[in-house]
C-alpha cells in the first residue's frame, strides 16, 4: 500500500487492465447502458466487491489510479478547499480499505466511493460547528413542479466546450454547496438522478429541484464572466 495516497495525476480516468474478471469498461461515466451490458457492469461489481472483501491491495491500488482525479474534483466542489479535500480524499480510501467488506456489488463502486466520501465531509462540517450539506437545503425543494430546461446542452455543458476547466471550476464554486453536488455529479460524473439521489441520501425531487435552481443559477455566473472578459478584451 506504499503508493495508496499518492498525488493525483491527469491521467487517473483511464481505465485499468483486465484482471480478476474486473474488465476495461470499469472507468466509465454512469450513463444509461444498454442491457447487454447490464451483466457485465454486474460482473466487474461483483468482482471488486470479492477483492474489497479480501482486502485486495493491487486492486485497491488500481481503484485509487482509476478514481483519484474524479473523487479529489467531487471533494474540492464539495469543501471549496483544496487542502481539506485532500485530507478527506485520503480519509476516504482508508474507509474504503477498513470497510470495503460493506460493498456487496449491488450498486455501482462510484456510487459508494462517492457516499463514503460525502458522509466525510458532512461529519467534518458537524465538528467544526459548520452547517451541513444535508442542512443547506432549500425550504420551497419539496412539492416544487420540476420543470426540464430547454432542449440542448446545458448552460456547464456549453462553458465547458470552449472554456477552461479551471474557470468552471471557479463559477461553480459560487454556487450554493448542494447546487454545485448535484451540477457535479450529473455533469462531471454523468450519474443518474436516482443515483444521485443515492449519494446525497435525498429525494429524487429534491435532486431535480437542485438540479434545476443550480442551473438556473449557474448562468447568470458565466455570463457575468463572459461580460469581464469581453471588456477586458475590448479595453
Amino acid at each position: 500500500m506504499s503508493n495508496l495516497f499518492r498525488k493525483e495525476k491527469s491521467g487517473a480516468d483511464r481505465d485499468f487492465s483486465q484482471r480478476g474478471g474486473v474488465s476495461k469498461t470499469m472507468g466509465s461515466a454512469a450513463i444509461a447502458i444498454p442491457v447487454e451490458q447490464a451483466e457485465q457492469r454486474q460482473r466487474e461489481n461483483a468482482a471488486i466487491a470479492y477483492g474489497l472483501k479480501n482486502q485486495d491491495t493491487e486492486l485497491l491500488d488500481h481503484l485509487i489510479e482509476l478514481y483519484q482525479h474524479r473523487l479529489l474534483r467531487y471533494l474540492l466542489f464539495l469543501t471549496g478547499k483544496r487542502e481539506v479535500a485532500e485530507d478527506l480524499f485520503q480519509e476516504t480510501w482508508m474507509r474504503v480499505l477498513l470497510r470495503g467488506g460493506q460493498y456487496n456489488g449491488k450498486a455501482r463502486f462510484d456510487t459508494w466511493l462517492f457516499t463514503i466520501a460525502r458522509n466525510l465531509v458532512i461529519d467534518l462540517s458537524r465538528k467544526r460547528t459548520m452547517a451541513s450539506l444535508d442542512e443547506m437545503s432549500e425550504p420551497s425543494d419539496e412539492g416544487r413542479a420540476f420543470e426540464i430546461a430547454a432542449e440542448g446542452p446545458s448552460p456547464l455543458e456549453q462553458f465547458e466546450g470552449s472554456e477552461d476547466r479551471a474557470e468552471v471550476a471557479a463559477v461553480l464554486l459560487k454556487l450554493e454547496p448542494n447546487y454545485r453536488e448535484v451540477l457535479t455529479l450529473r455533469f462531471h460524473e454523468e450519474m443518474s438522478l436516482e443515483e444521485i439521489a443515492s449519494v446525497t441520501r435525498a429525494p429524487l425531487s429534491t435532486v431535480k429541484s437542485r438540479l434545476y435552481r443550480g442551473l438556473a443559477a449557474l448562468k447568470p455566473e458565466i455570463e457575468h464572466l463572459r461580460g469581464t472578459r469581453a471588456m477586458e478584451a475590448t479595453g
